[in-house]
């Protein structure tokens, strides 16, 4: 048995069908279908139980999964050791992050940590969905949910608050929410998915409270709903870091302080799949990451 069924063995089972290992290792389903074949041909046994839609590992599957991806991993790294002498760091990372957070506080520390490794090639999709890791391109994600994935590892970069709030001519004109039961009688601006309703959460020690909203703006462009509340439109339901600066100056009041809300959940975590090799540029960014949230935790403790 050669490294390179063992390698086809690990992409089948990371890609969980034929159809997804077959346009990764850029060969046809078929011909996928037929190595694998022979490979349970030459070991005797079955190593995945095919449906229509999945493949999952046999418990001899597994084992021989296990040490595929160790091989794989450790070609990965020599590779690299290899590609680095005399070099400086290299390498690609593919970061993931949530449109809000990536744009208005997490675009800073990026542009920081490319004047720091000017070498490491980085790529940077915005966008809010989960499941984008199985994908070749992203390495690691930043995601606000209420609990992480199972299948994938998570570290804690903090606290993501949501709050009520709306310009100061808004609060002029109009009777602010004072429960959160009344945010259903007001125009409110906010992230969600059009065509759906939202659910918001409202927490004051040991009582809950589920709203069920209809936003009259929605957007996952949070500049923009900033805009929005700015221009008087409403009371937006946004995290604090959106419209901080603007409640500072006095331009935008909150409201329902008693309350923590939540719309997606509220912890930002780091992910990332637990059987990817990561080279030194990967984990170069995770570390920097997770200092950099560490020092906006502290700051926002300070104010």
């Amino acid at each position: 048995m050669d490294h390179n069924a063992l390698t086809m063995l690990v992409e089948i089972i990371d890609s969980g069908n034929l159809s997804r290992a077959a346009a990764k290792l850029k060969m046809s389903r078929a011909n996928v279908s037929y190595h694998l074949g022979q490979l349970e041909k030459s070991v005797g046994v079955q190593l995945v139980r095919r449906t229509t839609r999945r493949v999952e590992p046999t418990e001899v599957g597994m084992r021989l999964y296990e040490h595929g991806r160790s091989i794989r991993n450790e070609l990965a790294a020599a590779s690299e050791t290899i590609r680095s002498l005399g070099k400086g760091l290299q390498g690609r990372v593919g970061l993931a992050v949530p449109s809000g957070y990536g744009q208005l506080v997490m675009s800073d520390w990026l542009i920081a940590f490319k004047r720091l490794y000017p070498d490491i090639v980085l790529d940077v999709i915005f966008e809010n969905r989960v499941d984008n890791l199985v994908r070749d391109e992203v390495d690691i994600a930043v995601r606000v949910l209420p609990t992480p994935p199972d299948n994938l590892v998570a570290r804690h970069m903090g606290e993501m608050n949501y709050v009520a709030c709306a310009s100061i001519d808004y609060a002029g004109q109009n009777m602010l929410p004072q429960q959160p039961e009344d945010l259903r009688h007001v125009p409110l601006i906010t992230s969600g998915v059009v065509g759906k309703q939202l659910l918001v959460r409202a927490y004051q020690g040991d009582v809950r409270k589920e709203i069920r909203l209809e936003p009259s703006l929605i957007s996952e462009h949070f500049p923009f709903l900033r805009q929005g509340i700015m221009a008087g439109l409403g009371v937006g339901i946004v995290p604090d870091y959106v419209i901080r600066a603007e409640v500072e100056r006095g331009e935008v009041v909150t409201t329902l302080r008693d309350w923590r809300l939540s719309i997606f959940g509220n912890h930002m975590y780091l992910l990332w799949m637990p059987n990817r090799h990561q080279t030194k540029a990967v984990r170069t960014m995770i570390s920097f990451l997770l200092e950099q949230s560490q020092l906006a935790g502290s700051l926002a403790t300070l104010d």
